[in-house]
């Protein structure tokens, strides 16, 4: 019988997440348990995903801005580093640059500039062109820009990101200088040790800076990648993807998620006989028409997936074989046309006409996607998504 539903992406509740928790035995069996309560079966090649928060919760992935503070000391230890590229977040960011400030006697923190690296705009473009300043080429220093464009306070935290930061640098007691500009070698003419702080370009960052005389040069993902003081850590990425846990901790990118996928794989197969695909996910690589924000804080949106969620989709686009191979077609003989080209479409569509306009991303970054707007990110207490019909196409039955 044809199957009249597609895709269903369902948020599952969970208990309270606590630290020493069997994280994957607790995902499966919540799963298991939002089936039954819904009279559900569970499918072959359903998608069970778990956000990375409640992953590192179970796991204690946590650490304290003093432990942040001893590791800043042992990597920059004349204390004068400049901080470049920061996102502007107080979840994000603010516990990291205050326990990067308390390891610190001075500090420059170099701001890109109209926005920071996801979107956060400190100034709109049309008041660039307005001031003549062009971004790739011109330095502002923190007066400079204040004759410029005055306090600008960001549209949906209601921060004023400048003295905010400057601010909590203060407050721990290190000296604090801002800088704006989007060179990465600006910094070089105030100090030669730099603390790269962007997520995504970190890489040429640190090679840009290298070759133009940076002397002692990290970056975020270099920060607590092994414990200091017994603090979590991440080997892969440090603090990167880490998110305010207390007014003096952050909790940490969760570490070791192949493992949680693969048990949580396991745990259901053995429950029920059926082989779901399994995800770790953060960040949903989404980006906000109206704030501009792109959603990506997190260094990747799944750090752990199961083999089943390699590659990209590989479809056709229905609207072109209606339009163009089957234009003459219309009714029961259009549907059986396009339901036979499906079943016998290559198994690599790449630069085919007919996969024109299909979504060419990863399946991990699609389906992390759909989990964070599913779950959200406030009180709907959904930590794990499961979703059904994912790989189901046109031709698909019941």
């Amino acid at each position: 019988m044809e199957r009249l539903i597609g895709t269903v992406s369902r948020g599952v509740r969970a208990p309270i997440i606590r630290s020493g928790d069997d994280i994957a035995k607790i995902v499966a069996d919540s799963v298991i348990a939002a089936a039954a309560s819904e009279n559900l079966e569970i499918g072959n090649r359903d998608v069970v995903a778990v956000t990375e928060a409640v992953v590192a919760r179970a796991q204690g992935n946590y650490a304290t801005v003093e432990q942040i503070a001893a590791d800043i000391k042992a990597k920059f230890p004349t204390g004068e580093f400049a901080v470049i590229f920061p996102i502007m977040s107080r979840n994000r960011f603010a516990m990291c640059l205050k326990g990067i400030a308390m390891g610190a006697k001075k500090v420059y923190i170099m701001l890109s500039y109209p926005s920071d690296e996801v979107g956060n705009h400190l100034v709109d473009l049309d008041d660039l062109d307005a001031a003549g300043v062009n971004p790739w080429t011109d330095v502002l220093t923190e007066a400079k820009f204040r004759e410029l464009f005055g306090y600008k306070k960001h549209r949906f935290t209601g921060v004023d990101y400048i003295e905010y930061y400057k601010e909590l640098v203060s407050s721990v007691g290190a000296e604090v200088e801002i800088i704006l500009a989007n060179d990465c070698r600006s910094i070089l003419k105030y100090t030669k040790n730099v603390l790269c702080a962007d997520i995504h370009t970190r890489a040429r960052t640190k090679r840009l800076l290298k070759a133009a005389g940076g002397e002692t040069i990290y970056s975020l993902d270099e920060i607590l990648t092994s414990s200091v003081d017994g603090s979590g850590f991440n080997a892969d990425f440090g603090l990167l993807g880490s998110n305010k846990a207390t007014e003096t901790s952050v909790k940490l990118f969760p570490k070791d998620c192949q493992e949680v996928v693969e048990n949580i794989q396991k745990y259901i197969k053995d429950a029920t006989g059926k082989n779901v695909e399994v995800m770790v996910y953060g960040d949903g690589a989404f980006k906000d028409p109206v704030g501009k924000i792109w959603e990506l804080a997190d260094p990747v949106v799944a750090p752990a997936y199961t083999k089943g969620l390699e590659g990209q989709p590989n479809e056709i686009k229905l609207k072109y074989l209606a339009d163009n191979d089957f234009a003459d077609l219309s009714g029961d003989a259009l549907k059986a046309a396009i339901s036979e080209r499906i079943k016998t479409k290559e198994d690599n569509l790449v630069g085919s006409m007919a996969s024109q306009g299909t979504t060419p991303r990863r399946l991990t970054d699609l389906i992390g996607s759909l989990c964070d707007l599913t779950s959200g990110s406030g009180d709907k207490g959904t930590p794990i998504v499961w979703i059904q019909g994912y790989f189901d196409n046109y031709t698909s039955e019941k």
